[in-house]
């Protein structure tokens, strides 16, 4: 069971301004910030990670906040939304907090499972989505309590002009198998793991091509136990002839990279070493940590950061 996919690890979004970004999430949805550190590859830009407690795999939606990037679109070759688990009988809650901060929410169901949608402030997909057999610790805060708080990722949904050649890297390379069908939506899961373990697929040919930017997804990161698992699943992507990446050392935890045949950006992401590696537990995400090789620019780097202790943005 422990060299196989473990469901999702984190998702990566792009905002446009990392005040507003670091507000909404802590404040309007009462996510904790688990991590401030900066893009490894543009340390003039903020990486914010944001999940539970511990930021336990599963939980994680991390940011890079490009200040002015502008509006990309969603489209074909994108994760195009992002659902979170709340717990039975929040969705009314929800609801009413966000119309409190003016942002406006829509109630569906997708294969039975009742959800509101609604849009951060730079435009990303959001979807919560009711569960009743989701035991993941939350985070807490003063406004949001346990029978309401988000327990973090329920699935991600991938749109495509193409379902199969994604398909085939879902159930042959990660282990998933096709749940459920409802005439453009796919939804696949693994039994690894009992949370955060559905992907769903909307296959649509006349979708447009999805454009990276503010409100978009920059990448999904699947999850597995270690950097031993991590290498077997390179060979198994490189068997497949797709291009992948060396092992990276993000400092939290070790990646690959590839693209799938959709066009999504993948990455899988192992467990160790995790985010109190510089850090305790009760001090998570509240001093700015950089990457080894960026930490003699420490100095340049805080005055070039946008600030965060600004007066908070209102929605």
């Amino acid at each position: 069971m422990n060299n196989r996919i473990l469901g999702l690890h984190h998702i990566t979004a792009i905002a446009d301004n990392a005040k507003r970004n670091l507000d909404f999430y802590t404040q309007i949805l009462g996510v904790r910030l688990v991590k401030k550190t900066v893009n490894f590859d543009d340390p003039g830009t903020y990486h914010f990670y944001f999940g539970n407690e511990e930021g336990t795999p599963g939980t994680i939606l991390t940011f890079f906040p490009w200040e002015g990037i502008g509006k990309g679109a969603n489209g074909s070759g994108l994760a195009t939304h992002i659902g979170y688990s709340v717990p039975k009988g929040s969705l009314d809650f929800w609801k009413n907090r966000l119309q409190q901060f003016n942002i406006d929410t829509e109630e569906g169901e997708i294969f039975g499972e009742k959800l509101i949608s609604f849009q951060d402030p730079d435009g990303l997909q959001l979807q919560f989505i009711e569960s009743s057999t989701d035991d993941r610790k939350v985070w807490t805060t003063e406004d949001i309590k346990e029978e309401n708080a988000l327990k973090g990722f329920h699935n991600v949904t991938l749109s495509l002009k193409k379902a199969e050649p994604t398909i085939k890297i879902l159930t042959d390379i990660f282990g998933y198998d096709l749940q459920k069908q409802e005439g453009e939506r796919y939804r696949f899961a693994t039994d690894a793991i009992e949370t955060a373990n559905l992907v769903d697929i909307i296959e649509n040919d006349k979708l447009l091509l999805g454009r990276n930017a503010a409100g978009t997804n920059h990448h999904v990161a699947f999850r597995v136990k270690d950097d031993n698992v991590l290498m077997e699943f390179r060979e198994k992507v490189l068997s497949a002839g797709l291009n992948i990446t060396p092992k990276i050392d993000r400092d939290y935890f070790y990646s690959l990279y590839f693209r799938e045949p959709g066009g999504v950006l993948f990455e899988i992401a192992t467990d160790n070493p995790g985010f109190t590696v510089d850090e305790p537990l009760n001090e998570l995400g509240t001093s700015l940590k950089l990457p080894k090789q960026h930490e003699g620019l420490r100095k340049r780097i805080e005055e070039v950061l946008p600030k965060l202790s600004q007066v908070i943005i209102h929605f």
